[in-house]
């Protein structure tokens, strides 16, 4: 069986080893149709990608998302779109009619707002294709996921850094940040974003870069997939593909305060070649280990684990290390050392031996180290099904400006996804209290791509001083609130 990055992080075990395009409209300003009333099949006339109804026989399948949690969600229709044009015609009917309307790419939303009840789904998944010129730009489609994008990349000698997941999509993953393996080195996702073809609620298929649409540009870097749009596809700016040494070490139980003082510690004067993760899974004791990759050879990341290790003054249980060129570790990461790059895609509409997920999830980000690591520990003692996952987000992304982008959290030490693997009211409320035990310690932050219905104050949360000026932007391009959902940035 496959293991995603989660997984991974909870195991030992050598050779073990997310994000919707956007939020579809859930509540607004615009005037709401009745689904029997939109004339579905002028669209599906259309239309050179295929348009399923409820009363079709692929609906049931085709409305899925990543998260079976959301299974029950019954949008109004879902088109398969096969290029701009189709997005276009989709954009067009929905502002015509007042039809609510959702981008997906991934499907990895963390909220599901990316299959919303009596929407409009607007679905690029065709849209996959990565294509890397002479210069070593890359142009990908929309709908790409992480896996179509790494290995369409290597074979051409690039990377671009990204995120772990393979099944997520490369859309929403960029629109919301990007953090990554090799963010300590590269940057963000968005970081190395040249320019973006996206439909405007106004049907138009715009060009933002720092020339063109400055400030679409600009609130795409970050700002959150679903507010401003639908992206048809992105051009990157990539690297040569490096070689990478990857590692894993683990702790025994009871050592988490330790461990994660010295990881803090040492993780921020850490060099932008290294990048960890600390994985926290809940108990009496909790547990903890710490996984992450160099750019380089592995005896200078052993160097380096060496180092991290004499921080935590913690004698690990076991450890390994591992050598890989750049495709094999995201393959690693993404839980796929076993498979081919075609078996490491989603099985629910991919065709590939990845299955779906079901769980809860909510975040912060740590601007400081926690001063006093113990209530970390405190926050897992006693509770069960729990993992909270500390990303290194030091190095590259720190040296651009807050304001630079529309993402925030420049110069923070890590993000903090708090997990559970479940979707019941139980998994929903113990996520809930932790948060907000965590909020407690590090302020109001979280990160965008982990969108969570539940945050209170969540547009400061996820945008900081950002947050006025995306409003400003979102009003100027949809002022009529075509993209408007619970927690978009667009108001009316």
């Amino acid at each position: 069986m496959a293991m995603n990055r989660r997984s991974l992080l909870r195991t030992a075990a050598v050779g073990a080893a997310y994000s919707a395009l956007g939020a579809g409209a859930l509540s607004g300003c615009m005037p709401e149709s009745v689904a029997g009333q939109v004339d579905w099949a002028a669209l599906r006339r259309r239309l050179t990608g295929a348009l399923s109804l409820p009363a079709d026989a692929d609906y049931a399948t085709v409305k899925r998302a990543y998260n079976p949690g959301f299974d029950t969600r019954q949008p109004a229709a879902v088109a398969r779109c096969a290029n701009a044009a189709d997005v276009q015609a989709c954009v067009g009917m929905a502002s015509q009619s007042g039809t609510r309307i959702a981008a997906r790419g991934g499907g990895h939303s963390y909220a599901g707002y990316s299959t919303p009840d009596g929407a409009l789904i607007v679905d690029v998944g065709q849209l996959n294709s990565v294509e890397v010129g002479a210069a070593g730009t890359a142009v990908i489609g929309a709908g790409a996921r992480l896996m179509d994008v790494y290995s369409g990349l290597a074979r051409a000698g690039r990377c671009l850094p990204g995120g772990s997941c393979p099944t997520v999509g490369i859309a929403g993953l960029t629109l919301g940040g990007g953090l990554g393996v090799l963010s300590g080195k590269y940057g963000l996702t968005c970081d190395s974003l040249i320019s973006a073809q996206v439909v405007t609620p106004d049907g138009v298929l715009r060009t933002a870069s720092a020339e063109s649409e400055p400030d679409l540009f600009w609130a795409l870097c970050g700002g959150g997939g679903g507010n401003l749009g639908v992206v048809t596809s992105f051009t990157f700016e990539t690297v040569a593909a490096p070689q990478l040494a990857v590692f894993q070490v683990k702790f025994p139980a009871g050592t988490l305060t330790e461990v994660l003082g010295g990881w803090q510690s040492f993780t921020r004067s850490a060099p932008d070649e290294f990048w960890s993760t600390l994985g926290t899974s809940a108990g009496n004791p909790p547990t903890c280990r710490i996984n992450g990759c160099y750019v380089g050879g592995e005896s200078t990341l052993n160097a380096l684990v060496d180092k991290l290790v004499a921080a935590t003054g913690v004698q690990p249980s076991n450890r390994y290390s591992l050598s890989k060129d750049y495709l094999s570790a995201m393959m690693y990461f993404g839980g796929c050392s076993n498979y081919t790059a075609e078996q490491c895609r989603p099985n629910w509409n991919g065709g590939g031996a990845l299955g779906r997920e079901s769980f809860t999830a909510s975040s912060r980000v740590l601007n400081q180290p926690l001063s006093d690591p113990s209530e970390l520990t405190a926050l897992l003692t006693g509770r069960t099904g729990m993992d909270i996952l500390l990303d290194s987000m030091v190095g590259a992304p720190s040296r651009i400006g807050a304001a630079d982008t529309a993402f925030p959290h420049r110069g923070a030490l890590a993000t903090a996804q708090i997990y559970v693997g479940a979707t019941t009211p139980a998994a929903r409320n113990a996520v809930n209290e932790v948060r907000d035990a965590l909020g407690d310690l590090v302020g109001n932050t979280a990160y965008v791509n982990y969108i969570d219905p539940d945050l209170s104050d969540w547009s400061t949360a996820y945008y900081g001083t950002n947050a006025p000026r995306l409003r400003r932007i979102a009003q100027k391009y949809d002022p009529h609130g075509l993209f408007t959902f619970d927690q978009s940035v667009t108001k009316c």
